[in-house]
């Protein structure tokens, strides 16, 4: 049985490998074939030839799309995958974090498969899925804290796009002097706003792509300010500096909220995390004790009731605390 695990885990390896050495051929076939359109060797090569018809420069015809992401588009997840990489910064297409998830499945069942004992096999699907839902926890964790950077200087942000327009600067002008003046996450959001703009999208919608790349509520307090401003008129450099003015009050109220609730999030977690430290030494010290929860059905409804009532105890905490 191990052997053909091992066989397994080789012909996907070398699946992948193939997949990749191909999609890298075709891109850098692909970049040949624009350079020569663009030096303009490929109309003299086809002149010679007798005059063919040039293909175009750019092949609007996709490629057939994998089972996984077709059941993607299916589900409408696609969409919201995609989302999720863009907000977390990530330069990974939908295909790669699917290739991601599929690893992590098939590591978190044969890897432990390989160690563990005969009655935890049944069991091993939950690692699985465990072992898939990495990549997911890892892009979400990214997108939690670039969001996060990205409110921690957006009030000085605000506040510079004030002192600029009192300073007689344009709008879409203080946009482009972000870029130079912030570090990312924020300047380079703003760039692709200025450059947007620029290139002759309307404002109110470059400015309605950024709240909806960085889902932030102050952003669109921000973008909402701008727009009515445009629209009805006043003074968009005090509206900024207010908004800037809430927003740091708000990280100071929240400054203390984590303050004061911190002893309710350090219970929630010891009392959650200990029945889980005891169980995993109990496993160690005395097997034949542990094997009873998974070997039993009594035992097994037994392991559930608690796993159940421990989620339950840690919800409640956490909905207390917040």
């Amino acid at each position: 049985m191990g052997l053909i695990i091992i066989i397994g885990v080789v012909v996907w390896v070398a699946t992948m490998t193939g997949w990749y050495l191909l999609t890298t051929a075709s891109k850098s076939a692909d970049v040949e074939k624009a350079k020569s359109r663009l030096l303009g060797t490929t109309a003299a090569k086809k002149s010679e030839k007798g005059g063919s018809k040039q293909p175009a420069l750019f092949d609007t015809s996709k490629p057939q799309a994998q089972l996984a992401i077709k059941l993607l588009h299916k589900y409408n997840l696609h969409t919201k995958a995609e989302e999720l990489l863009e907000q977390a910064g990530v330069k990974w297409k939908v295909a790669r974090l699917v290739h991601f998830c599929t690893a992590g499945f098939i590591a978190g069942y044969f890897v432990p498969y390989l160690f563990a004992p005969p009655f935890m096999r049944p069991y091993l699907l939950l690692t699985a899925a465990i072992g898939a839902f990495l990549p997911v926890y890892h892009v979400i964790r990214l997108r939690k804290k670039r969001l996060h950077a990205f409110e921690g200087i957006f009030p000085d942000c605000l506040e510079f796009i004030a002192r600029s327009m009192r300073a007689g600067h344009a709008f879409s002008v203080s946009l482009e002097m972000i870029y130079r003046e912030f570090q990312e996450p924020l300047a380079g959001e703003f760039r692709r706003t200025f450059e947007e703009h620029n290139l002759g999208l309307p404002l109110d919608v470059a400015l309605q792509k950024l709240a909806k790349r960085v889902p932030l509520l102050d952003v669109q307090f921000f973008v909402s300010a701008v727009l009515l401003q445009k629209r009805t008129g006043g003074n968009l450099a005090e509206i900024l500096d207010k908004l800037a003015y809430v927003i740091r009050e708000r990280f100071k109220l929240r400054g203390r909220i984590r303050a004061v609730s911190a002893h309710g999030r350090m219970t929630g977690l010891a009392l959650t995390c200990i029945p889980i430290a005891v169980g995993i030494l109990m496993f160690f010290t005395n097997p034949d004790y542990v094997t009873f929860f998974f070997t039993d059905e009594t035992g097994q409804i037994m392991a559930a009731a608690a796993i159940g009532l421990q989620v339950t105890g840690y919800l409640i905490i956490k909905k207390i605390v917040t």
